[in-house]
């Protein structure tokens, strides 16, 4: 699917606030004939949607209990003597709905250790919980095939608000990965759009010392590349100097740092599914275009221009020179700027990044990595008893939660004393102001992040990109926390909609994917580091793609084109 464009993004907006007006309009209780306050129900009443089939209650009396499990970031902080299992947002789910949240087990998930725990509670028919987030997508698939969750379309189509809906609407693609014979196994995990498509992130004070302009071309950045090497502004050494930090050692498509871009400009992004010439899906990474992208790799990779362990760098690795004020330009998502760029000037006090838009090829092509508006999928089991009562606690996050509105329930934040407080005016303090530190509430949630509508983030980013003063929470979040170019770095990322290329296979893996990806995956960063490191000449690739295709590449390809012929 194409990414959209600035005009349907706007239309898709839109349609989201006609949406929510009607839903407004149409919020009254049959019994109190009026609407209850946000967030609230009205004293001594148990307010009801008639629904086929069941009732959504917006409170459970008496409770009811949701079991689920959990994968701790290292880094989520709780405070008050708290932890994940009872904390301010268990609490907060059984006051408001009546809602137990229930762990049946947590982990720290360092080194897959949560993959790796789910795993074995599956295969040793431990207890499933009744709802369960996946971020990793073979441990989703693995257990969609389980058989032992439930179809989820019936109740999404019966029990989702219309906001959820029609967040959900922005791409209806996000259900393809989780769809097995036509039925939805899992509710798509909605994160921001364009979240990790990516722009240059470049050294502007180096451009003004030296008069330059951003380059709109490749040949306008080898030129940029070579005077920040060799007539370096800083007075750096050539040998001290990284003109363009990427890193290419698990793939050459992640979220910061990678060179997808530069055979972007050839026509394909590697280690994805495009749509080729005769709209059949093609793996990029034996386009033809690879092959002079490669050859791009190999001059600058021998000119300098690029790291020299650049097949042993990860995304992480890429940001360490640019922090230190040795890189003059950083691939990544447009808010870098907030983070890890804004500590450059930590290291070099004059240092000054600004986002500027993707050059073009030889032939005027130019294309990037594209995001899914996905972070994930959350399973529901197939012997909850009340599955509605997932449907209770995440419709009241997105309508309060995703796009919060000032005098809105969550306007200031989550929960007073964890992500926010108010000082002795009665004005709100965040961060370190909050007594005892803030933390991280929203991980606290059943679902990962709370509740985010796709286009929500970009909207209140172009507000503030045309001049307007904050004024949702989203507004003040992105100007307060997100640096001072990301406004701006949005905007260049949405006036380059057009090159936007999403990985277009997001279904199960296939038979042979399953037995012969991670060798075609070798064979293919192996023959590609050779030809960057000039250990192999380029024609290394010709014999690439027939040795992808003999051994498995091109039933594969056949096995992709079936599951897209399927889904259209």
């Amino acid at each position: 699917m194409k990414a959209l464009t600035r005009k349907g993004l706007l239309l898709a907006l839109s349609m989201i606030m006609v949406l929510t007006v009607l839903a407004a309009c149409s919020g009254k209780t049959a019994e109190s004939g009026g609407e209850a306050p946000s967030g609230e129900t009205q004293a001594g009443t148990e307010t009801e949607t008639e629904t086929a089939g069941g009732e959504l209650k917006e409170k459970y009396d008496p409770p009811v209990t949701i079991t689920t499990v959990w994968g701790i970031d290292p880094a989520l902080k709780f405070k008050n003597g708290e932890t994940i299992e009872n904390n301010v947002a268990t609490k907060w789910a059984s006051d408001t709905f009546g809602i137990n949240i229930k762990s049946l087990w947590s982990v720290t998930d360092t080194n897959g250790a949560f993959a790796t725990k789910m795993r074995l509670s599956m295969s040793s028919v431990q207890e499933m919980p009744d709802v369960v987030t996946i971020g990793d997508a073979q441990l989703a698939q693995d257990l969609i095939d389980s058989g032992l969750f439930m179809e989820v379309g019936p109740l999404f189509d019966k029990y989702a608000s219309d906001k959820w809906k029609a967040a959900m609407d922005l791409d209806p693609n996000v259900w393809n990965p989780y769809i097995r014979d036509g039925k939805k196994m899992g509710i798509p995990v909605l994160d921001y759009a364009y979240n990790h498509d990516y722009l240059l992130w470049i050294r502007q004070d180096w451009l003004d010392k030296l008069g330059m302009q951003a380059p709109k071309t490749l040949d306008e950045l080898e030129a940029l590349m070579d005077a920040f090497k060799n007539k370096n502004p800083d007075g750096l050494a050539p040998d001290k100097v990284v003109p363009l930090s990427i890193g290419f050692k698990d793939t050459m498509n992640t979220w910061m740092g990678d060179p997808s871009w530069v055979f972007g400009a050839f026509g394909t992004i590697p280690n994805q599914w495009n749509l080729g010439a005769d709209g059949k899906l093609e793996y990029g990474s034996i386009n033809p275009g690879m092959k002079q992208g490669l050859q791009k790799l190999n001059e600058w990779h021998g000119k300098g221009y690029i790291p020299q362990e650049a097949a042993l760098w990860d995304a992480n690795k890429t940001a360490e020179p640019a922090v230190a004020g040795t890189a003059g330009i950083i691939p990544g998502p447009y808010w870098m700027s907030g983070w890890p760029l804004q500590d450059t000037a930590k290291n070099v006090e004059h240092a000054v990044w600004k986002p500027y838009a993707i050059p073009a090829g030889p032939d005027g092509k130019a294309g990037r990595h594209g995001t899914h508006f996905t972070n994930g999928v959350t399973l529901i089991n197939k012997n909850m008893k009340n599955p509605e009562a997932l449907f209770t606690y995440q419709n009241y996050l997105f309508e309060n939660m995703a796009d919060p509105q000032p005098g809105g329930p969550f306007d200031l934040g989550l929960f007073k004393g964890y992500d926010y407080d108010l000082d002795a005016d009665g004005k709100p303090v965040y961060g370190d102001n909050v007594p005892g530190g803030s933390v991280n509430a929203v991980r606290y949630l059943l679902i990962r992040d709370g509740a985010r509508i796709p286009d929500a983030q970009m909207k209140a980013l172009m507000n503030l990109a045309d001049g307007k003063e904050p004024v949702t929470k989203l507004e003040k979040e992105v100007k307060n926390n997100y640096g001072p170019e990301t406004p701006a770095a949005a905007k260049v990322v949405l006036e380059q909609d057009d090159i936007s290329m999403k990985n277009l296979f997001t279904g199960p893996p296939t038979e042979t994917m399953k037995s012969k990806m991670d060798y075609l995956n070798k064979l293919e960063n192996q023959t590609f580091n050779e030809i960057i490191y000039g250990q192999k000449n380029a024609d290394a690739f010709d014999q690439f793609v027939q040795t992808w295709k003999s051994s498995g590449g091109e039933q594969i390809t056949n096995e992709a084109n079936e599951w897209y012929a399927n889904l259209k």
